[in-house]
């Protein structure tokens, strides 16, 4: 693959262009040593920044003024914008369809304007990755797999019919079919680089590999020693069109790792108590890197697991250093000797080689430490990642939570089991249990450690309890490969985790209907149901309709839960089952310790293994290679599809943006508190027969059993917009007795659904804000929670503070951003959310960025903080977004 540099006239202020040889090839490398002064005190992740822009160089958009700011970055101090040219993209499909969508629909305003369609296509190398699709349908026989994957591409074969046009038209774009690996892991195991070898014309180049994806555990990639972090897919257009991504320094925090683990500790209980603790700290935008002796006791795999949930704890990037760790796991994933030895000699040169002596005089904005050894086993539940529990404590935790879910009413349910067995469950009970997610199912250990759990409760005679639907979903075949080789399948098999798809199910909210006997009993009496999974994300409502408690735990606790049965258990003491012989056996009777599981993985994983896997890693199954894949430079939109629709962003664009208004007779059509996730602005699961955009679906002759996701009906606006703000566990202070998609519409006063009452806005023409506590926008980099509100007349989100990619995304659709003065509230000003809503200011943006905005509401005035926070994305503001901005910028039309 072609990692080529942005082919511009360089003026080389620094000096900095100089050849680099390793066994025999020369490079063109832009070194920092010696040539930029303050680089050798920067950190890691703003020393491969500064590489970017002196690389980038083009004495118009990245000057030399540039360079010296971020090389004389003070971090007491507000940091300098950075312009930064992703070397790659990476896409998953829920987010990277909607993508090629929005290039087509670019494509044919190009044509309006007079421009080239063929000017509208990827100038970096892009991967899209589908593995957010597959359901798990089917589970716990031997032909789930089979099944679920013939499923996705019955359901999905329009959207796999426009990936297939869009890889033959776009030169650039690479397309990992379906039911091949997920996403990170993916790019963990084969993408990542490290460093790239760019095979362009003349000499060749090396440089730093670095990556932004559409979904926020993008920093996976990090544990690699790969500055890459989560974007909102307009973004990511932008970014594929070669438009530099704008950004503040941001803080850089320096986490000290000391210690080694306790003997069963895992890595996902390391990475949930980071979790708790980086996100009690306060790292919400900032770049962490991780340092210290204790990283020689963290694997790559590790590090990539900690890496994996920077969302969770809310930081851009979590950084770990290029070191010995690195070029082994480089290796044993099958990438060349060569390629190793490139990485090693770039690395050192430009002084990105871990060196504890030079950590100590890094300019960092803070300094942190994390001692592996005090880490227990640890869950985390029931509704936020960052809700750590450790294991001894659980029942007790699960106890105390349990009120707030039932009200103080214990609920018992009979239900059928799959074999026909009836059982009474009470409130706690596990009904789904998912070894899923790159998180976890990346790292070897773990895996490992969940097949001999699984083979040590079968040699002891332990069955699984026939409620608990049980799946197993790694994210590549690799995985497969070496549990088959070490015998380790058969044995998860026997508990019923039986293998269902190569990708995301459970985690993204695909976990398949619970079987019938089990589901109906739950939704009919309201049980408070478990589900326990290998996730990153257990927010409410996102994992199955019928689960109300979602917790997060290594694979091995999965099937331990699994055997339970019930969260109404403490694991650490309590029996987990009994053998066939009436004994009693607890989790310390079964759990194998770390010799056993490095043992296994010494003899079960090989280079070879993974070489061969990713040898074939676009061919896809008989169904891809079935579909049709002709270039065409215009997309072919079928008026009779329910799935893709032609986008409106682009109705009306002209070659010139129109001017700004303030913002004057809005109303609020969400009134909302803390914690607010993408999922509940825009739901990525299964779509209610009862709902909106059920009723539009099965108006269009579309059948519920053909509903699919949300997520999977990202490309068709019409669905989206009414399923915006529709997530079942939704509270809204407008209408505090109802939970769900419902709002106050204040033109009539009644209580109405949020798509009826947007309706009812936009026909009298009245704009719309939302109201917001803290950390609005938590959770995934979904575009569409930005789309969605502005496509309905959303002109403003006031909120306490936000997620960082959701703000970017709010600016990305030409929403503003705007936070309430610190110290203050919706509630502390008295806000009721009736008032009327001027914002005076707006008009500003025409000359600058202000910093803030005047809210008159009713009696209550106040000035907003306005979270703009480049020039660039105050051009964004200006064009009415970044598509219409990068649609202009790309045809000549914005004056650059």
């Amino acid at each position: 693959m072609s990692h080529r540099s942005r082919q511009v006239k360089h003026p080389d202020s620094f000096d900095a262009r100089a050849r680099l040889t390793v066994a025999g090839d020369t490079f063109e490398i832009f070194r920092l040593r010696n040539a930029v002064p303050g680089a050798e005190s920067l950190p890691y992740s703003i020393r491969i920044l500064l590489e970017n822009l002196l690389r980038h160089e083009d004495g118009v958009r990245v000057r030399a003024d540039h360079v010296t700011a971020l090389a004389g970055w003070d971090p007491a101090q507000p940091g300098p914008e950075v312009l930064f040219h992703p070397a790659r993209v990476v896409m998953q499909d829920y987010s990277g369809v909607p993508c090629l969508v929005d290039l087509a629909a670019m494509r044919e305003a190009a044509v309006r304007l007079g421009g080239r369609a063929s000017a509208i296509s990827p100038r970096v190398p892009v991967d899209l990755v589908v593995d957010h699709s597959v359901m798990a349908d089917a589970f716990g026989t031997p032909d789930a797999y089979a099944r679920n994957a013939a499923l996705d591409h019955a359901r999905n074969r329009e959207r796999y019919e426009l990936l297939r046009w869009a890889e033959s038209t776009f030169e650039r774009l690479k397309v990992v079919p379906p039911n091949t690996g997920i996403i990170h892991q993916v790019n963990l195991e084969r993408l990542a680089g490290v460093v790239i070898a760019d095979d362009g014309t003349g000499t060749a180049a090396l440089y730093p590999d670095t990556v932004v994806g559409t979904d926020s555990h993008t920093p996976m990639v990090n544990g690699l020693g790969v500055l890459g972090w989560g974007v909102g897919g307009i973004e990511a257009v932008a970014a594929m069109l070669g438009q530099p991504l704008s950004l503040r320094t941001p803080r850089v925090i320096a986490c000290e790792l000391s210690g080694r683990p306790l003997e069963g500790v895992t890595a996902t209980d390391i990475v949930l108590t980071l979790t708790e603790r980086l996100r009690a700290h306060g790292v919400v935008g900032s770049f962490i890197e991780f340092h210290g002796p204790g990283l020689a006791a963290l694997s790559a795999a590790d590090r990539a697991t900690i890496a994996n949930m920077c969302p969770e704890y809310g930081a851009t990037s979590a950084l770990f250093p290029i070191d010995e760790e690195v070029l082994r796991y480089l290796r044993a994933t099958g990438r060349s000797p060569a390629h190793a030895d490139r990485v090693r000699a770039y690395a050192e040169e430009q002084g990105l080689w871990y060196d504890p002596a030079d950590v100590a005089g890094f300019r960092y904005t803070e300094r942190i430490a994390f001692d592996l050894a005090s880490v227990v086993p640890s869950i985390a539940g029931p509704r936020r990642p960052q809700d750590r529990v450790p294991l001894a404590d659980a029942r007790a935790a699960f106890a105390d939570a349990v009120p707030d879910i039932t009200g103080g009413v214990a609920h018992r349910a009979e239900v059928t089991a799959p074999d026909g067995s009836r059982h009474t469950l009470a409130d706690g009970a596990v009904v789904l249990a998912a070894i899923t997610s790159c998180t976890n199912t990346s790292n070897p250990a773990l895996m490992i450690a969940a097949g001999l759990l699984a083979k040590k409760a079968v040699e002891r005679g332990l069955q699984p309890r026939p409620w608990v639907k049980s799946t197993l979903a790694p994210g590549s075949a690799a995985v497969m490969e070496y549990l088959a080789q070490a015998g380790l399948d058969t044995y998860l098999a026997k508990l019923g985790f039986n293998l269902v798809a190569y990708g995301c199910t459970s985690c993204i909210g695909n976990s398949g209907p619970l079987p019938d006997g089990v589901g109906a009993a739950v939704r009919e009496s309201g049980l408070a149901s478990v589900a326990v999974l290998s996730g990153n994300r257990n927010f409410e409502g996102r994992i199955n309709p019928d689960v109300r408690m979602n917790y997060l735990a290594s694979p091995p606790l999965v099937v331990a839960y699994a055997l339970a049965g019930t969260m109404d258990i403490d694991l650490t003491t309590d029996p987990i089952g009994t053998a066939p012989d009436g004994s009693p056996v607890r989790l310390a009777d079964i759990w194998p310790d770390g010799r056993e599981v490095a043992d296994v993985a010494r003899t079960a994983v090989s280079p070879d293994m993974y070489t061969a896997m990713y040898e074939s890693l676009v061919a896809g199954d008989e169904r891809w290679r079935a579909l049709p894949a002709q270039p065409r430079e215009l997309y072919p939109w079928s008026e009779e599809s329910a799935y893709i629709a032609p986008p409106p962003y682009f109705d009306g664009t002209a070659a010139e943006p129109p001017a700004l208004d303030d913002i004057a007779g809005a109303r609020v059509l969400a009134y909302l508190g803390d914690s607010v996730t993408t999922d509940h602005i825009s739901p990525a699961g299964s779509i209610p027969e009862k709902s909106p955009a059920g009723a539009y679906l099965r108006g269009l002759g579309v059948r519920p059993e053909e509903f699919n996701s949300y997520g999977a009906r990202r490309c068709n606006h019409e669905v989206l917009l009414r399923g915006l703000f529709s997530n079942a566990r939704l509270r809204n202070r407008l209408v505090p007795d109802t939970v769900g998609g419902y709002t106050r519409d204040h033109l009539s006063g009644g209580t109405t659904g949020m798509y009826e009452a947007a309706l009812a806005y936009r026909q009298a023409g009245v704009p719309l804000v939302v109201l917001a506590g803290r950390e609005y926008g938590t959770g995934s980099s979904r575009d569409w929670a930005a789309k969605g509100p502005a496509l309905i007349g959303v002109r403003a989100v006031i909120a306490e503070s936000f997620e960082r990619i959701h703000r970017s995304n709010l600016v990305g659709m030409g929403i503003l951003p705007l936070e309430f003065p610190p110290g203050e509230s919706a509630r502390t000003l008295g806000l009721t959310g009736s008032e009327e809503f001027d914002i005076v200011g707006v008009k500003g943006f025409a000359e600058s960025v202000p910093r803030t905005v005047h809210v008159s509401a009713g009696a209550v005035s106040f000035d907003a903080v306005v979270r703009v926070d480049t020039s660039m994305e105050a051009e964004f503001i200006r064009h009415g977004g970044i598509l219409p901005y990068t649609l202009r910028s790309v045809l000549g039309l914005d004056g650059s």
